[in-house]
């Protein structure tokens, strides 16, 4: 029955895969990114609306959510006690986890962001993000950072569908629409390309999956492992006659 529950996200996953690829592969990302900016940069890069407000203020939300998660593993308040303590772990941990590899991904990006690009006043040419070459920019573009902001709570809509689909759909709902946001506001801002956003959307919601799976693992491991029963009564002991008892007495001694 685990297995089960697992096989229609996994499809999702494979399935969206292919979309994103084809998006790699066309020319969408450049074509978005002269929406919003042009050969002398991104007007709205400096926008306080975008930068003090979604940029500076959704990072600030997103930690303190996470610190209140963190802190429903020992008390949990609300809605949270529906949940067991394994699974309020199982949110914290892949979204820790899903932020911790999107930073991981950035670290080891070659490719530059949108402003740096020679198309939009920088120096840089436009080249894939899947690249190892050196764009003669700053790199480190890649995936979409500060969409993991929204995208990394995924893991809540897996952990959700055990008690209520209707928690469950709006805790996704909700993820989406704060990753897409983020993402959206630093595109047009020049940081980022679409791809990035779908990307970190995707890796995410795989890290929240491959969460789940291992919950799932741990859970069938203990119901399998044989469990202990209640204590066996001691047996009772036999009662021995008193020594000397089961031998017969000879006529002398009986006078």
């Amino acid at each position: 029955m685990v297995t089960r529950s697992l096989q229609r996200p996994a499809f999702v996953t494979l399935a969206l895969l292919l979309p994103l690829l084809a998006w790699d592969a066309s020319d969408l990302d450049m074509r978005l990114a002269t929406w919003f900016g042009n050969a002398h940069g991104f007007p709205l890069t400096e926008s306080w609306w975008l930068t003090s407000g979604l940029h500076d203020g959704g990072r600030l939300v997103s930690w303190l959510l996470a610190v209140g998660l963190t802190l429903s593993v020992w008390w949990p308040i609300g809605a949270l006690r529906r949940l067991e303590a394994s699974e309020r772990v199982q949110i914290i941990v892949t979204t820790l986890v899903a932020v911790l590899a999107i930073s991981t991904l950035k670290t080891f990006s070659r490719t530059s962001c949108p402003w740096d690009l020679s198309d939009f006043g920088g120096a840089a040419r436009h080249v894939s993000h899947w690249t190892w070459l050196p764009d003669g920019g700053s790199g480190r573009c890649f995936p979409a950072g500060h969409a993991s902001s929204g995208f990394a709570f995924i893991s809540g809509y897996f952990v959700w569908r055990h008690h209520s689909l209707a928690w469950a759909r709006a805790w996704l709902g909700v993820t989406l629409l704060a990753g897409f946001t983020l993402g959206l506001a630093q595109q047009v801002r020049g940081a980022h390309f679409m791809s990035h956003t779908l990307w970190t959307a995707w890796i995410c919601w795989s890290i929240a999956l491959a969460g789940e799976a291992f919950q799932a693992w741990r859970v069938g491991r203990l119901r399998a492992s044989p469990q202990p029963g209640p204590p066996k009564p001691p047996r009772p002991e036999t009662a021995r006659p008193p020594a000397g008892a089961d031998h017969e007495t000879s006529p002398l001694d009986r006078r």
